[in-house]
């Protein structure tokens, strides 16, 4: 089977945000926010204040359409290839998928806290949340470039042999 990192493939959503955390600029212009992640300098565009298209097509990053609620930029995204997973660990999705960020400061602006909702009721019993903490930091220049290795035969298991399993889910 072919780990879609291992072949350097975006990570899609909600990976984007769940994954080992590694820093992300944010660049927002008046009708999109651009999220620069320093792995592979993948790129993901959230247009502002616009509905979904009619058709969306299937994409790494799906289609993501914004807007704030408050101070929080509320994301919701469809239209994700299913050759991405939804988090390291592989679990994989339907293209019913519906993602649902809320990106927010919290700490005094010291924390970046990203809410994520995930919909799929053609891979999932439920819909479920997970919560990603970003630090905030200031002033630390240009972002590093951490480039995928391709054909990396053991980027997911890191190398652990057996892969560790918990006594109990």
């Amino acid at each position: 089977v072919a780990i879609p990192k291992e072949r350097c493939w975006p990570v899609g959503v909600p990976a984007f945000l769940l994954l080992p955390a590694t820093p992300v600029y944010f660049l927002q212009t008046p009708k999109e926010v651009w999220m620069i992640w320093m792995q592979d300098r993948q790129i993901r565009r959230i247009f502002l204040d616009v509905p979904h298209s009619a058709n969306v097509k299937p994409s790494w990053y799906g289609e993501s359409v914004g807007h704030y609620d408050g101070d929080a930029l509320v994301v919701d995204t469809t239209g994700i290839t299913t050759n991405t997973f939804v988090d390291n660990y592989q679990t994989p999705h339907t293209d019913q998928l519906h993602v649902i960020e809320r990106i927010h400061m919290i700490d005094q602006g010291k924390t970046l806290e990203v809410n994520v909702q995930v919909e799929d009721p053609g891979a999932f019993t439920t819909p479920w949340n997970a919560i990603q903490h970003y630090r905030r930091v200031v002033d630390r220049g240009p972002l590093s470039e951490i480039v995928c290795a391709e054909n990396n035969g053991d980027h997911f298991n890191h190398g652990l042999e057996p892969m560790p399993e918990a006594g109990k889910p």
